[in-house]
């Protein structure tokens, strides 16, 4: 793993630990109460504060700041965590903030995520493994996005909204409903677009998961009855199939948020 090494000009606040191997750049600044395992490394210029920890061989790029209070108007100095996983790739100008009283105290952060330039994360997120978000993404509180999901440059999540696994958001797209897992959501105010067919196919997925998630998919989104009616057809017919069962668990899962639908459903 190799030695520590801490350039003079940075700050390392008493209380800090920092496990071997970590490197911490010119003029960073890591506060009392954070922690970076080992293999961390603060390229230059980033800024770690509050009650942080940040997990094996994550790099963070200068500007970075990590764990500073909360954009919520409501936090009161309470001792919330902001946690961020392994092999995470956080670039230059990301925000990254922890949790509040009002959300669970708690921003997670899993695994080999990837965090493009001026990129945010907002208060009591929970964000899973293999992740990206591409440069200015805008993530507000109370959210949380799946594994493998991808949000493209510049798109926005409103708060408590849900982004499922395997999905994809284009960029500069603003999405206010909840995306379904394996979705590729589009647009202004985005509308469901289909499947995340790139990503499933890159990702190892068998042409005939494929083809079974394509029909779950026109028999949920179809013009006959309500989304109720058809998500029992739909289980009915898939029962045997965990990926469309993961789909009908998410959706059940979000109660009374409303969930993105194809554009023609909006509409209607």
């Amino acid at each position: 793993m190799g030695e520590m090494s801490t350039h003079p000009t940075a700050i390392i606040e008493s209380g800090a630990k920092l496990g071997a191997g970590v490197k911490v750049g010119p003029y960073c600044v890591v506060g009392a109460n954070v922690e970076l395992a080992e293999g961390v490394e603060l390229v230059s210029h980033v800024v770690v504060a509050g009650h942080t920890t940040i997990g094996p061989r994550t790099r963070v790029f200068p500007f970075a700041s990590i764990g500073h209070q909360p954009q919520d108007l409501k936090y009161k100095g309470e001792p919330s965590t902001l946690s961020i996983g392994a092999d995470c790739l956080i670039r230059e100008g990301v925000t990254i903030n922890p949790g509040t009283e009002g959300g669970g105290m708690v921003t997670k952060v899993g695994d080999r995520c990837a965090f493009l330039a001026n990129s945010h994360v907002g208060h009591d997120c929970i964000v899973g493994n293999n992740v990206v978000f591409s440069n200015n993404v805008m993530l507000a509180g109370h959210c949380q996005v799946g594994d493998f999901a991808i949000l493209g440059g510049g798109a926005a999540v409103i708060q408590f909204a849900r982004v499922g696994p395997h999905s994809f958001l284009g960029g500069m797209s603003g999405l206010e409903n909840d995306l379904i897992p394996y979705g590729m959501a589009l647009g202004n105010r985005a509308h469901l677009s289909g499947l995340n067919i790139v990503g499933l196919q890159r990702r190892g997925f068998s042409r005939s998961d494929i083809h079974d998630l394509r029909r779950a998919y026109r028999a949920l989104f179809a013009d006959e009855g309500t989304l109720v009616e058809r998500m029992d057809d739909v289980a009915e017919e898939f029962s045997g199939h965990p990926i469309v069962q993961e789909i009908l668990e998410f959706v059940r899962a979000g109660g009374k948020r409303s969930l993105c639908t194809p554009r023609e459903a909006a509409e209607a």
